[in-house]
């Protein structure tokens, strides 16, 4: 029997939260809009002014319920959790790997090709469907080099140079991105990676995409007792999930940049969606957010074969079992971190 707990995500300027027994009750206005229960819920997402009442936050973090406060245009601000738990001991290993050189290079060297892999695949799913011979021909040639970085990742035992074989990709893989679309092409234009704050309409979605995919890894690693900010891949910085990064980066072609292009590709995100700011930042208006939440909560229910675990897993939990994989590798039942590869 498979569970994925849901999250109650919360966009509705003014809402407020509060709990009715075992039951999570959203006002609007004084008026009741939604009600569930409270054990339906894996965690709750509040964006802008919304508020809750105490006693529910403390409810939450008395049963370890996450609760994460986004801004309005979904930019992270801060996550509530309870009393840390976990296995003292396990973190201990994690830890302890970080300080040694040697296998914290090949906890990088397999997350690296995990994503790398698993972008090459959305570049070739894309070169089979493209629509024009520059497109397909620029998607084979990025998915060509992606390839060949799996290849030199092999050997290599430098962290810096696998991280800089990561950063070689991602630009390239970015560069092309855009010849996947097959609606809206004028509208969806990227020049590459920017964000903080991004400046195009893609940017803006992937951006919104990744906060709620990093949202569900780092639930991931403390769901296992790990530590969400001591990472292998990502530099450890004061309040930085390094962990939950780590684990997203193999998750993001398949969790959150296919879901993009499919999003304007089915055009259930259009360019209405975005406001454009002063300064020429783009973000996801309310509407645009709300098509994009019920999108990824429906995206995590899709079933895909696990090739460690040999059976069908929702996407939802891909990230829950790769936060176990990672906590039985560190404490020492398995000889490497294997990373999710999607066919």
């Amino acid at each position: 029997m498979k569970h994925l707990l849901n999250t109650l995500f919360v966009m509705t300027e003014g809402s407020y939260l509060h709990l009715e027994g075992e039951t999570v009750k959203v006002k609007v206005d004084g008026e009741n809009r939604l009600q569930v229960p409270l054990h339906h819920l894996g965690g709750i997402v509040l964006f802008g002014n919304v508020m809750t009442t105490p006693f529910l936050l403390h409810k939450c973090a008395e049963d370890g319920r996450g609760v994460v406060l986004l801004d309005r245009n979904g930019r992270y601000r801060c996550r509530m959790i309870g009393k840390v738990g976990g296995n003292v001991l396990l973190r201990h290993q994690q830890h302890l790997a970080i300080e040694d050189a040697p296998r914290q290079a090949a906890i990088v060297r397999n997350l690296v090709a995990g994503k790398i892999q698993n972008a090459r695949q959305v570049l070739l799913r894309g070169q089979r469907e493209a629509k024009d011979e520059d497109s397909a021909a620029a998607l084979q040639s990025a998915a060509d080099l992606h390839g060949r970085a799996v290849e030199r990742l092999a050997p290599a035992t430098e962290i810096d140079f696998m991280r800089g074989l990561e950063g070689e990709s991602a630009r390239v893989y970015f560069d092309c991105l855009d010849r996947m679309l097959t609606q809206n092409r004028e509208h969806f234009r990227m020049n590459g990676r920017n964000r903080r704050p991004p400046r195009d309409r893609i940017n803006a979605l992937l951006s919104f995409l990744y906060v709620l995919l990093l949202n569900d890894c780092v639930s991931a690693v403390e769901g296992v007792g790990l530590d969400p900010q001591m990472g292998f891949l990502h530099v450890m910085r004061p309040g930085r999930p390094s962990l939950g990064l780590d684990l997203m980066e193999e998750l993001r072609p398949i969790l959150a940049d296919r879901l993009a292009l499919t999003l304007i590709n089915l055009r259930q995100i259009n360019p209405d969606d975005f406001d454009e700011r002063p300064g020429g930042a783009v973000y996801l208006n309310e509407k645009g957010r709300k098509a994009v939440v019920t999108a990824y909560q429906k995206r995590k229910q899709d079933e895909l074969r696990h090739p460690v675990l040999d059976q069908t897993v929702p996407l939802g939990l891909i990230p829950h079992v790769q936060a176990r994989l990672l906590a039985r590798h560190l404490r020492g039942d398995t000889e490497t971190y294997t990373p999710y590869l999607y066919r």
